[in-house]
């Protein structure tokens, strides 16, 4: 083999080697941008929910004031129909004076008439007293024969001054009564007329105020027409937007199982005999954090000091057994804390919530706080430091974070497989 080919070999080796190294690091900035990515998906859907409750609520405001001028109207129209009826019966009324003054006048007519005979017949007899050379009731009275002509002659007068004077009281009543009767009528039309004329006003204002109410209406009918469309156009876009956050929940996984692959293979390479018993990689949210026998339950359980409740799962096996991450997230302790032992916690966002998983008594710690692990990545290894009978890992599953009594465990049978 010549120096250049020789050369030539080992450039193209130390070139895959970098490939090989750098290939974690790209889908690791690769997992990092489908999460912030998924970070602004979720923040765009609460805006959406949000945008899409302020319209609900716009719209429930909108339907609650058309509900209330709706009412107005119908009162409007209560008093609109009252007001008719009173216009009506204004209206029946001023045709029944119109027509009582019709009768009066033509009963004017008739006394008119009696009237007029009354005084054709005064000028008449007054004429006829003229006639005879202006002899009065006195003389008629004196020119008398005897004393019986003289009480037939003043009889015959006395009979006519008082026919006369009846005359003239008639004549003077029947003027008074038609003026009187026709005076009553004539206030009564003008006030029907003028309560008819205020009915009609009344009638106008009213139909004025249902008219401007209907506008109103259809102007709400209008924006809230106008709020439906933006609402569906939100939620329109809400759906777009959750369908992309299920696509990229899914890429992430992709993506996690592919880094826990690598960084299983990784552990292949470097920790030995131990690291060919790494748990494989199941699909879904949470993977087995280790490979063993099943030796105690979640729950409640007595080994020795009285019933007490367990807030997790035993899993034994040898010494040194790999324990990997339930899912990817970020380490929240690694340290050892009370009978725990050396315990690491970590942090994992799942769906939007915060849940914590816990891994005890290992023998070996192999990461550090705030470093972000992927699905399936070795963490630890399986000991038995802490309140421990002999190597187990103790499990559990927080939907929350971790706190003292822990309120949040889960049993972890419902959420992994052994």
């Amino acid at each position: 083999m010549n120096p250049s080919s020789k050369m030539f070999k080992i450039i193209a080796m130390l070139l895959a080697m970098m490939l090989v190294w750098q290939a974690p690091i790209a889908l690791a900035n690769t997992l990092s941008e489908l999460k912030e990515e998924q970070k602004k998906v979720n923040e765009t859907k609460n805006k959406l929910n949000s945008s899409i409750k302020e319209k609900t609520s716009e719209i429930n405001t909108i339907e609650n004031e058309q509900t209330r001028i709706l009412n107005q109207i119908s009162d409007l129209s209560e008093k609109i129909d009252k007001t008719n009826g009173q216009i009506q019966k204004l209206n029946d009324d001023v045709k029944k004076a119109t027509e009582e003054i019709a009768t009066l006048e033509k009963e004017m007519a008739v006394l008119q008439k009696k009237i007029d005979e009354r005084s054709d017949l005064l000028e008449n007899r007054a004429r006829a007293l003229q006639v005879s050379d202006n002899v009065s009731y006195i003389d008629v009275i004196i020119g008398a024969s005897s004393f019986v002509d003289f009480i037939d002659r003043f009889t015959a007068v006395s009979t006519l001054i008082d026919a006369d004077r009846k005359i003239m009281r008639e004549q003077k009543e029947d003027k008074s009564k038609l003026e009187d009767q026709k005076i009553v009528l004539e206030n009564t039309k003008k006030q029907l007329e003028a309560d008819q004329a205020k009915l009609v006003t009344l009638k106008s204002s009213l139909d004025s105020q249902k008219n401007e109410k209907r506008t109103l209406v259809t102007q709400l009918e209008a924006e809230q027409a106008k709020l439906e469309s933006e609402k569906k156009l939100l939620e329109e876009e809400y759906s777009e937007a959750l369908q992309v956050s299920k696509e990229n929940e899914k890429k992430i996984a992709a993506e996690q199982a592919r880094l826990a692959e690598i960084a299983r293979q990784e552990a292949l390479k470097n920790q030995g005999n131990n690291s060919g018993n790494l748990p494989a990689v199941s699909s879904g949210t949470w993977t087995k954090p280790t490979n063993g026998r099943f030796t105690s339950g979640f729950g409640w359980r007595n080994i020795g000091a009285g019933n007490e409740f367990h807030h997790g799962i035993d899993i034994a096996n040898a010494t040194g057994t790999p324990i990997v991450a339930a899912n990817g997230g970020v380490v929240s302790y690694a340290s050892s804390l009370s009978s725990y032992g050396n315990v690491i916690m970590i942090t994992h966002i799942v769906d939007g919530a915060v849940w914590t998983t816990v891994y005890a008594h290992l023998s070996k710690i192999q990461v550090s706080v705030g470093q972000s692990v992927s699905k399936g990545q070795q963490i630890g290894l399986m000991g038995s430091t802490g309140r421990s009978t002999g190597p187990h890992l103790h499990f559990e599953i927080h939907n929350g974070p971790w706190k003292s009594g822990r309120p949040y465990a889960l049993n972890p049978l419902k959420y992994i497989n052994l």
